[in-house]
């Protein structure tokens, strides 16, 4: 597949304010394998080939086991998950199926049981940008295979 155009190159001010969003969100005090788990999630979900390349290989720099990410798309069928992962692997399908869920009462206080007010923000806006960077991604299409997870520091 051909990439339609490179954005980042197209409109610079707009990668910068996507990515300002992802430093927020990489500091706002969540764990990285989470996160890594909700941007793998999401990317399922959406179809986004870039972003599931890009974050299967982020998670698996950072020690993610291989067995917890194939199974990540059967989360809810699995004893591989923690109680506050499985709340927000749930916050996250709802949230990025919003037009389809509406965010219903019961993912919000399931959510709410393992998060406090401000993780539970900085949690969501992690899937905003996750989806937002999908739809970058997809509807430009981005190739996947290519990336290479940054060297720990």
């Amino acid at each position: 597949m051909k990439a339609r155009l490179e954005y980042g190159k197209v409109a610079p001010g707009a990668l910068q304010a996507m990515s300002d969003v992802e430093a927020y969100v990489h500091h706002s005090g969540l764990e990285d394998s989470l996160l890594e788990l909700v941007k793998t999630r999401a990317s399922q979900i959406n179809g986004c080939a870039y972003c599931l390349d890009m974050h299967t290989k982020d998670a698996r720099a950072n020690g993610e086991s291989e067995q917890r990410l194939y199974a990540l798309s059967a989360w809810r069928e699995t004893p591989f998950f923690t109680e506050r992962e499985r709340a927000a692997l749930a916050w996250t399908e709802s949230v990025t199926r919003v037009a389809d869920t509406h965010i219903p009462d019961a993912a919000y206080e399931d959510a709410r049981k393992y998060f406090g007010e401000k993780e539970l923000v900085d949690l969501t806006l992690a899937i905003v940008a996750i989806n937002g960077w999908n739809r970058l991604a997809i509807a430009f299409r981005s190739a996947p295979g290519s990336y290479q997870p940054r060297a720990k520091k």
